[in-house]
């Protein structure tokens, strides 16, 4: 059931499954810079054999209203919360994949009770200065409606193409990365733009407050955007984290090794064993390690870099 919303004036959309026989509670699942909430695919299917999917179009995500530059990642945390009390919805584990691991991290910390469990797949705490320069590099072929070298530009940024063929489904999820951003409907380019852009204005996610849900934190092995170790960093900040590594796999893990992803996320939710996954390089149950507050935490909380 597709539900429309109103959340700061502006207009979002939720979707709800709901599983022929779930044995779990409700998985909230939101997306990243190019997803919307109904481009989960064979993941959504996966899922549903254990429980009810929710997935969202927040501001600036597919079929929603645009979010205006200078609004903070809480407007979209709060939309989130918003369409779940909308839609009767109380507590759920949630997975944040990319760009939507922020708006996940946000809502575990400004919403605790909202969150059971939590995957971040695909996080990091802050984007690297020669990422910034390739994300500014891809924005200025879109700003030129250059879309065959923006889709280039930008799934240099998402794949390591120097590992292709160590990566499962490679070649062809490049084929279809390239060909559905080279065709970004005008709406779709005024998305991406100010969401990228609202990226490279925030400086990072700020660690330094509790995020009580256990978590865990998923990259591929061959990530070169949000590294293994920058992953691993993420889950230490958490008050419980895992890290896991995943094989043969980079930044598109969801298109690349969606039986794999699903399998972990699930059994991470069912708190079932993690060790010994054929599919995992590494699993690890880390400490707690609060890192202090960023200098400027804009992406979180709406205060501008100083």
């Amino acid at each position: 059931m597709v539900r429309r919303h109103r959340w700061d004036g502006l207009r979002c959309e939720s979707r709800l499954v709901r599983a022929p026989a779930p044995r779990m509670g409700p998985l909230l699942l939101i997306g990243g810079a190019f997803q919307s909430k109904e481009t989960w695919g064979r993941c959504e299917k996966l899922f549903l054999a254990n429980m009810d999917v929710f997935t969202v179009d927040p501001p600036g995500w597919g079929a929603a209203d645009p979010l205006p530059p200078g609004r903070s990642v809480d407007v979209l945390a709060d939309a989130v919360c918003h369409m779940l009390d909308e839609s009767g919805l109380g507590q759920v584990d949630v997975v944040g994949g990319s760009y939507g691991s922020a708006i996940a991290y946000r809502i575990a910390q400004r919403h605790p009770d909202r969150v059971r469990r939590m995957v971040l797949v695909g996080t990091m705490a802050a984007i690297p200065e020669h990422s910034r320069q390739a994300m500014h590099r891809a924005l200025a072929f879109l700003d030129a409606g250059r879309m065959d070298e923006y889709a280039h530009a930008a799934v240099d940024i998402m794949m390591n193409a120097g590992r292709i063929d160590g990566i499962t489904n490679g070649a062809r999820v490049r084929r279809f990365l390239l060909r559905r951003l080279a065709s970004l409907s005008e709406a779709e380019v005024v998305q991406v733009h100010t969401n990228t852009q609202r990226l490279l204005q925030h400086a990072e996610l700020d660690t330094s407050v509790p995020v009580p849900a256990p978590t865990l934190t998923v990259t591929g092995e061959h990530d070169s955007f949000t590294t293994p170790a920058q992953c691993r960093r993420m889950a230490l900040a958490c008050g419980t984290g895992w890290f896991a590594e995943v094989a043969e796999s980079d930044h598109m893990l969801f298109l690349e090794r969606p039986a794999e992803i699903t399998d972990l996320v699930t059994r991470f939710l069912a708190d079932e064993p993690l060790r010994g996954l054929p599919y995992c390089t590494r699993v690890e149950r880390l400490p707690s390690f609060p890192f202090p507050a960023p200098r400027a935490f804009g992406l979180m909380s709406g205060r501008q870099p100083v």
